[in-house]
């Protein structure tokens, strides 16, 4: 989310006369995007901005100044600690005010702070096209809408980035257009509740009912009639380019109707990649978090994913050590990690954040040696399953989208593979499946089939057959 926001960011600037330049020392504008789901995350900013002071001191001296901006969900947090903090920041900018950020920088100009951290109801930067910040990349990330209304009890999302609002669907396939014809090969369709997508713009269609939600599982809002859903936009950016690869996150549970489902199994260009976030295996847990579903209802999703998308690759999200946890609540989220056997996980001891139901109604009551404790247990039960689940793929090919050398070895590629992990092989000449006779070598943004000799937790490793194509690999399986 933080890429996609300095892109629009960068858009903006671009459009203002900014140029944008990669060496500290050069710069007349340094922009921090932040983020405050964990704080953690916050903390490496304010670690940042103690090391840009030295600059900014330094340039004042030189009568050259420094302007410092922070944007995005810690300003929204924290715009008063942030301006009042050793008057450091020159602006704040929170997630709905980019728009603004040539005039707040024309005030920094004239020596006072500046702010904007108004949240919006209907911004999306639907007609901002976003600059790509790594120039030729192979993967592009796409934001299809912003804010979220679940009101998880543990989230800050809802009060940093706002209420759910969905772009127009022609300006997302407007976007993604553009990244094809660009040479992008994998498009990630970004937002906080990213299925829950209700594009209200044409009015033939906000009379149409609410889609029905996951077996078992509930919301605190009343269901939203209207608009075009996640499906049928799925439906139309995976028509755009048959050689574009495309993934979506993050995803609630909640919002996985079966047309969904389908459509990921019978289209070759969505990958056959799920994110479940879980958050824990207790029940009694995910009531106190207001998941809204139980763990039985979470596995019968599960079991229905693997049911209608053979092979599908699941990732998931799990918190250790939230209010009341108990060591029994956590053994649940041990099992339920065996049980479920993810190949990717993100997992980190709870962080509690303030104006969330949490801090207003419960106790973080959960010892930090005990969450962490709980944390690296939950670390472990997963590699240990993820390297089952990988290893099951020994022996078979693989396609993977070439990202580029690998970060240990030049003489190494590496790319990812429709279920979002890591393969590295060989930079090695080889065949093309089109039948050029002359050998050649993979560069990035080309598919490759490779066969998998090993693997652990994170990595797959193997040998390079060929040079492919996304749409002859599946015509072939």
């Amino acid at each position: 989310m933080n890429v996609n926001d300095t892109e629009i960011a960068w858009a903006i600037l671009q459009k203002n006369g900014y140029t944008r330049t990669k060496e500290l020392d050069e710069a007349d504008v340094i922009l921090l995007v932040t983020c405050s789901v964990r704080e953690k995350a916050e903390q490496a900013i304010w670690n940042r901005l103690r090391h840009l002071k030295a600059l900014k001191s330094r340039r004042q001296q030189d009568r050259v100044p420094l302007r410092i901006g922070i944007l995005g969900c810690m300003a929204e947090r924290l715009k008063e600690e942030i301006l009042h903090r050793e008057k450091l920041v020159d602006i704040v900018a929170g997630p709905d005010a980019y728009r603004d950020l040539p005039r707040l920088l024309a005030v920094a100009e004239s020596g006072q702070q500046a702010a904007n951290v108004l949240l919006s109801l209907d911004e999306t930067y639907a007609d901002i096209l976003p600059v790509q910040t790594s120039a030729g990349g192979t993967t592009a990330f796409v934001s299809i809408m912003r804010g979220c209304d679940n009101m998880c009890s543990y989230c800050i999302v809802p009060f940093t980035r706002g209420r759910e609002r969905s772009r127009p669907i022609a300006s997302i396939l407007q976007e993604v257009r553009m990244l094809s014809d660009q040479g992008v090969k994998e498009v990630t369709l970004l937002g906080q509740n990213v299925n829950s997508f209700r594009d209200m713009s044409e009015v033939q269609f906000q009379s149409a009912a609410a889609p029905v939600l996951s077996r078992g599982f509930s919301t605190v809002y009343k269901a939203k009639p209207g608009g075009l859903r996640f499906a049928h936009l799925l439906d139309q950016v995976s028509r755009i380019d048959p050689e574009m690869r495309i993934r979506f996150t993050s995803p609630h549970p909640k919002d996985f109707p079966d047309e969904v489902l389908q459509l990921i199994q019978e289209r070759h260009n969505i990958c056959k990649q799920l994110h479940l976030p879980a958050q824990s295996g207790s029940t009694r847990v995910l009531e106190a978090m207001r998941r809204g579903y139980t763990r039985e209802a979470y596995l019968e999703l599960v079991h229905h994913v693997r049911e209608s998308i053979p092979g599908v690759s699941l990732s998931s999200d799990f918190i250790a050590g939230f209010c009341g946890e108990t060591e029994e609540d956590h053994q649940q989220t041990m099992s339920l990690l065996r049980e479920v056997r993810y190949n990717v996980g993100f997992l980190f001891a709870y962080s509690m954040r303030q104006k969330t139901r949490a801090y207003h109604r419960l106790q973080d009551d959960v010892p930090a040696d005990i969450k962490q404790r709980r944390l690296e247990e939950l670390i472990t039960v997963f590699r240990e399953e993820a390297a089952r689940a990988n290893e099951a793929m020994v022996g078979q090919s693989q396609l993977v989208l070439v990202e580029g050398p690998s970060k240990r070895s030049a003489l190494e590629l590496c790319g990812r593979n429709d279920g979002n992990i890591k393969v590295i092989f060989p930079d090695a000449e080889t065949e093309d499946a089109a039948g050029c006779e002359a050998p050649v070598r993979a560069q990035p943004g080309d598919y490759v089939l490779v066969k998998v000799t090993s693997a652990s937790s994170q990595t797959l490793k193997g040998v390079l057959l060929c040079r492919t194509t996304l749409s002859r690999s599946a015509a072939c399986h």
